[in-house]
């Protein structure tokens, strides 16, 4: 961490990205005060890419250009001395193969962004023309130079911080660098000759710009802000780029477009953008799941883990610990095994990074011990080693790791394959969530076959089991009867001119004195009795382990309950009586079927004579 940042002595040390060539005898040259539109010409024409696309240039549609520029000095007085000066200085910086590789830092996607800006805010500067569209394109190009900058002074630190986005990387290089990279953004530009209002707007559109403010470096400000979303929305991927439609749609409206001319927009942006690429060498074919490195977990549910990382040298705890946090991950750190068990018993990570070689307790005894258990098998662990060979991989993969990375450590190496874990792991939760919704599916399946079976057995009306059922059951009744060697009896009953309440009272009283016949028959059932409605006024009563004389016994009960207990609000012209037949079966005769047409002849005996009474088969 640099506790202040001293902007000359950054220069001095040569520790940025530098303006080389031409572009560089070009800011020279206009630093005098005589100079001349020709002597700018003739330096340009000395590089014959820079005079190239130059031209190219100057007869874009950005430019304006009314008719065919075909020299270097027509371009130069159409684009200005300046403005082609920072198109010289930006296009030198995009071919500069010389900076410091930062790990991690991926140099194609930045400028193919970088590309985009400039290119967006060129076409809303033709569209709403607020400064030239010539010094638009040159300083959204060089719009986040401030983050090239950093990553090539400090190539190694600025890639333990490149993994954090928006206001958590600011604080993390102004932690570690004492300045971030929209700052530095400003310092470059500034000493590069940009001109204040370039400089204030662009700072203005690094927060919210004032949209009530309808001065120049408000509007500027707005059109910048505006550029950046559509080119996140270049380098996205189509399933990103549904995502930002919303914010590009709300950003639109600020600026008076509708949906067409938002889509006209973007089609212009895009086509310019793809043959800037080849003009000036920059690759547009790099797609983004996200502007951050890890939102594609974050989209899944899986916004970071919970890591343990286990090793027994301080400086590579606190390291990882940092570069891991700042990745997005929750992390917990152990010096040894034990202590890493004791963590992961009482926490339960969701994936473990450890180093091979610790005591009292290594990687390896601390991987065992943990696939041994119920608990700690489904935790994925990452091993560092600095073994390559194959027999020590073996041993490691035995004792339960999942993957490794040697080292020295790479830390981008680590996150892909943290990355590469949480895919894994992501996929196993996934089939354990399906797994228990199969279970809750099948549970809830089984309950409403239940219900299905329950009203494809039961008498709508009464609530008792219907014919269906009772055959079905008096026929399983009578095969236990004969397997156990007990008798089997079955009551059949049927209410007393029944049909005179139908025709006298109607059908809802009728419905009435059934359902009253119901409850009755249930509160004279024994345990085992089975009362059913065959249909109509008629009712069947299965008895398992009922001889005849305990049959007629209970006939007679239900007769005189039903007898007693008349239902209310009925004006009956009759008291409500039932005869009931009565056929008992032992050691497997008569069968189930003639048991139910004895006791149908047994009941038609009964109505035939008196009513009201029971009667038993002969």
């Amino acid at each position: 961490m640099n506790p202040t940042f001293n902007f000359h002595e950054f220069k001095t040390a040569n520790r940025l990205p530098s303006p080389s060539g031409t572009a560089l005898e070009i800011m020279k040259l206009l630093q005098r005060d005589d100079v001349e539109i020709n002597q700018v010409a003739q330096l340009i024409k000395l590089d014959p890419a820079l005079s190239g696309r130059i031209l190219q240039f100057a007869n874009s549609a950005a430019s304006g250009a009314n008719r065919v520029i075909s020299n270097i000095s027509d371009a130069i007085i159409m684009m200005g001395m300046n403005a082609a000066k920072n198109f010289a200085l930006s296009l030198s910086l995009i071919g500069n193969d010389s900076y410091s590789r930062c790990p991690g830092f991926d140099y194609s996607t930045y400028w193919s962004r970088s590309l985009a800006i400039a290119v967006a805010i060129t076409c809303l500067s033709v569209r709403e023309r607020v400064i030239s569209s010539e010094e638009a394109f040159t300083l959204g190009l060089l719009s986040d130079i401030g983050r090239l900058a950093l990553a090539t002074a400090w190539s190694e630190s600025y890639g333990e911080c490149i993994f954090a986005h928006g206001t958590e990387l600011l604080r993390l290089e102004q932690e570690r660098f004492a300045t971030d990279h929209n700052a530095l953004t400003l310092m470059l530009l500034a000493d590069w000759g940009f001109s204040s209002v370039f400089l204030e707007a662009l700072k203005l559109s690094f927060n919210e710009p004032n949209t009530e403010n309808p001065s120049k470096v408000s509007k500027f400000a707005q059109q910048l802000k505006f550029a950046r979303q559509i080119a996140n929305y270049c380098v996205a991927d189509e399933g990103y780029r549904a995502v930002l439609m919303p914010e590009l749609l709300i950003e639109s409206a600020l600026h008076t477009f509708d949906v067409h001319e938002l889509d006209a927009l973007i089609d212009d942006v895009l086509k310019q953008w793809y043959e800037w690429g080849k003009l000036i060498n920059v690759k547009t074919d790099t797609r983004q799941s996200s502007p951050e490195f890890f939102s594609d977990l974050n989209n899944n549910g899986l916004s970071g883990f919970n890591i343990l990382v286990v090793d027994d040298d301080p400086t590579m705890l606190t390291r990882l610990s940092r570069q891991l946090t700042a990745a997005g991950h929750q992390v917990a750190t152990c010096k040894d095994g034990h202590a890493a068990l004791k963590h992961a018993l009482e926490y339960k990570p969701d994936l473990i990074v450890t180093n091979w070689h610790m005591k009292p307790m290594d990687g390896i005894e601390l991987s065992k011990t943990l696939h041994s258990s119920t608990w700690g098998s489904s935790i994925y662990i990452i091993m560092l080693t600095s073994a390559s060979e194959e027999s020590a991989l073996v041993k490691a993969f035995s004792a339960g790791i999942d993957d490794y990375v040697t080292t020295p450590l790479n830390l981008k190496v680590l996150l892909a394959r943290i990355r590469a874990g949480q895919r894994i792991i992501n996929l196993q939760r996934e089939v354990e969530a399906e797994r228990k919704d199969l279970q809750r599916y099948i549970a809830k399946l089984a309950v409403a076959n239940r219900r299905l079976e329950l009203m494809a057995n039961t008498d709508v009306l009464t609530g008792l089991s219907n014919r269906r059922y009772s055959m079905n059951r008096l026929e399983q009744a009578w095969t236990e009867a004969l397997h156990s060697n007990t008798p089997l009896s079955v009551l059949m009953l049927d209410l007393d001119h029944f049909k005179s309440v139908n025709d006298s009272l109607g059908h809802d009283a009728g419905d009435l004195v059934l359902i009253h016949t119901a409850k009755i028959m249930r509160k004279c059932m024994r345990a085992n009795d089975i009362p059913c409605r065959l249909g109509g006024e008629e009712f069947l009563v299965i008895a398992p382990n009922t001889d005849s004389k305990n049959a007629l016994v209970l006939a007679e009960y239900i007769r005189q309950m039903i007898e007693r207990n008349q239902v209310e609000n009925v004006q009956l012209l009759k008291p409500m009586t039932v005869s009931i037949g009565v056929a008992c079966s032992r050691n497997g005769k008569p069968t189930w079927k003639e048991l139910m047409t004895l006791s149908d002849e047994a009941l038609y005996a009964v109505k035939r004579n008196k009513r009201n009474a029971v009667q038993l088969a002969v």
